[in-house]
């Protein structure tokens, strides 16, 4: 399958996901486990008709592994920022990593309210809307605006900070320069389908992108946690992680 060909199942897992919820009456708790909403449900069954359907692996967040030996693997979240979506904040995405053999090849992000789009492609770049995009040139902390997941137990030293509720957007907006860095100071850290899609468009915008603890972030595992930091400048990058590395990193991220 090649990269355009990918990128294509992936955009339709998208419009499919937004054809689910266009249709969806009922937005609050489906009551199946905490955290989890009728549109995660929604949108799960309809991505997976059609990444299932195209021959494709998938971790999904809500309904775990389906054929993940297969040759592609998609990470997908369906709706990333579901409370925000049941409480009527245009902040939430599906967001889609396809891995390989040799790592995240082939991402999308897309807010699921307002139609932004992310997509990167390994080795070709990355786009928001079909443009080409990049990060900012913050160096310093005390510059920067930060995005959050979670609140950190002491002052990390941003100019500004902001907490929205999506990891993927947020990563997406450090990749575009809507944010400087992002960090996640959570008490359970991040799963794959969280942050793989997010990853891939920050590391192709020219961003910077690790783990806090030193962790390979590629992972696939059901179970697998990570504490993804992301900035605009490896300067940025170094002071982020050292300051978030202040405060223990969750025991959970295994």
């Amino acid at each position: 399958m090649t990269d355009d060909v990918l990128l294509a199942v992936l955009s339709d897992a998208a419009a499919a996901v937004r054809s689910a919820l266009d249709g969806l009456a009922d937005w609050g708790p489906a009551g199946t486990r905490p955290g989890q909403y009728h549109s995660d449900l929604a949108a799960d069954v309809a991505a997976l008709e059609v990444l299932r359907g195209a021959g494709l692996g998938v971790l999904s967040e809500e309904t775990g592994p389906h054929d993940t030996g297969r040759d592609i693997v998609v990470a997908l979240d369906p709706v990333d920022g579901s409370t925000n979506a049941s409480r009527g904040i245009p902040w939430f995405a599906t967001s889609l990593c396809a891995v390989d053999e040799r790592g995240a090849r082939v991402a999308l992000v897309v807010n699921q309210a307002t139609g932004e789009r992310f997509e990167a492609v390994r080795g070709g770049g990355a786009l928001r809307n079909g443009r080409p995009t990049g990060p900012t040139a913050c160096t310093s902390l005390s510059d920067a605006v930060l995005g959050l997941t979670g609140y950190p137990p002491v002052d990390l030293g941003w100019r500004q900070m902001r907490s929205l509720g999506a990891a993927a957007l947020d990563l997406c907006a450090v990749a575009c320069g809507h944010l400087d860095a992002y960090v996640d100071c959570s008490n359970h850290a991040h799963s794959p389908w969280d942050y793989l899609g997010g990853m891939l468009v920050c590391q192709e915008a020219g961003a910077r992108v690790t783990e806090a603890a030193g962790r390979e972030l590629l992972a696939l595992g059901w179970k697998d946690r990570r504490v993804p930091v992301a900035a605009a400048t490896p300067e940025l990058l170094a002071e982020l992680v050292a300051a978030r590395n202040a405060f223990p990193v969750p025991a959970t991220a295994a």
